[in-house]
């Protein structure tokens, strides 16, 4: 792969629209970006939206990204976190309601969700939540209270029903993602929205962090790190900005798979840096695959990684790093040209 290419594996893109426009083949053609998400509430159904991935799909080219296939991403949660409906779709309880199912039916569910996401071509689900709202916290929890994201009031109910929601999508074949490390459940604002939010609570060794660890042990494919900053583990950067966080992914959880941040495209919380300084910020502090909503904002992105990668040896190092534990991933959901030999 050129250098460029590697760049691009390293960008997970959002489709305007949900669609595969002048923009979005712009960024893969030209930025070589090799994995995009669904941004918008669709109502199209599954045939609709298994057009739209299949023609993604036929943009992973030798000249865009090497052959390698596009990772396809959606915020498939439930609620008012399920961005897929229509036809084809189940209409998915809240995590909230989930949480109160037994974890064999919760599992069996989301078996058949995960299904459903492989039929429209979505191999990668954002999902589960592991953030713990502590009881009575709701309704002053803007991301995950108020919206009814978490599957309990405390660790062992979320652990338990986070892991089983994971199990389902692996059966279905479906790629998992735990969020938001170290946990979003004791701030007020929601960083989609929101500047400067602090949680001034969770430590490295808080048992609030239970359900990344059981989630982590039960074979997550991906971790997402918050837009949070966290005063007791590292005060002076977001968390997807922090070594220190990233460290305690790698040795302290043990996970070694990808690292993925939260949106560094059109997320208020890092509305203030310039994108290519999140990106590269993101790279450096040990992240490996960057949300960027925006095509725009993707562009400055990848160009400021290849600028500096050129005379930045430990930079080059990390983003070579960084690229192929994407490709490691993509190789075991068989998007690699070679995943058959």
């Amino acid at each position: 792969m050129t250098p460029g290419q590697r760049v691009g594996q390293l960008i997970l893109l959002g489709l305007a629209n949900d669609r595969l426009g002048p923009d979005e083949l712009r960024a893969i053609a030209q930025e070589h970006v090799g994995s995009v998400w669904f941004v918008e509430r669709s109502d199209g159904g599954v045939s609709a939206i298994r057009a739209v991935t299949d023609a993604v799909q036929a943009q992973a080219t030798m000249q865009a990204t090497g052959g390698v296939g596009f990772l396809v991403a959606a915020n498939q949660e439930g609620g008012i976190t399920q961005a897929l409906h229509g036809p084809g779709f189940t209409e998915m309880p809240s995590a909230a309601v989930q949480g109160t199912m037994p974890a064999s039916t919760l599992e069996n569910e989301a078996a058949t969700w995960g299904g459903q996401l492989r039929l429209a071509g979505v191999n990668l689900d954002f999902a589960p939540v592991m953030d713990t709202v502590p009881p009575g916290g709701d309704a002053g929890n803007q991301p995950i209270g108020v919206l009814h994201r978490a599957f309990g009031h405390d660790p062992a109910t979320v652990s338990e029903h986070g892991v089983a929601f994971l199990r389902g999508l692996q059966r279905a074949s479906v790629l998992t993602t735990i969020k938001h490390f170290p946990g979003l459940g004791r701030v007020q604002g929601n960083t989609d929205f929101t500047a400067s939010v602090v949680d001034r609570v969770t430590t490295p060794a808080d048992p609030f962090l239970q359900p990344f660890g059981r989630g982590i042990a039960a074979g997550a494919d991906l971790v997402m790190v918050a837009l949070a900053t966290y005063t007791q583990i590292d005060p002076d950067h977001l968390a997807a900005f922090s070594p220190r966080v990233m460290q305690m992914l790698r040795a302290d959880e043990g996970f070694s798979g990808v690292i993925v941040s939260d949106d560094l495209g059109a997320t208020a919380a890092v509305a203030g840096i310039e994108p290519g300084a999140r990106a590269i910020t993101f790279l450096s502090a040990g992240g490996d695959l960057i949300i960027s909503k925006t095509a725009q904002a993707t562009a400055a992105m990848v160009q400021a990684i290849l600028t500096r990668v050129q005379d930045d040896a430990t930079l080059r190092v990390r983003m070579e790093d960084a690229v192929r534990r994407v490709l490691a991933l993509k190789q075991r959901a068989g998007l690699l040209p070679c995943a058959a030999a």
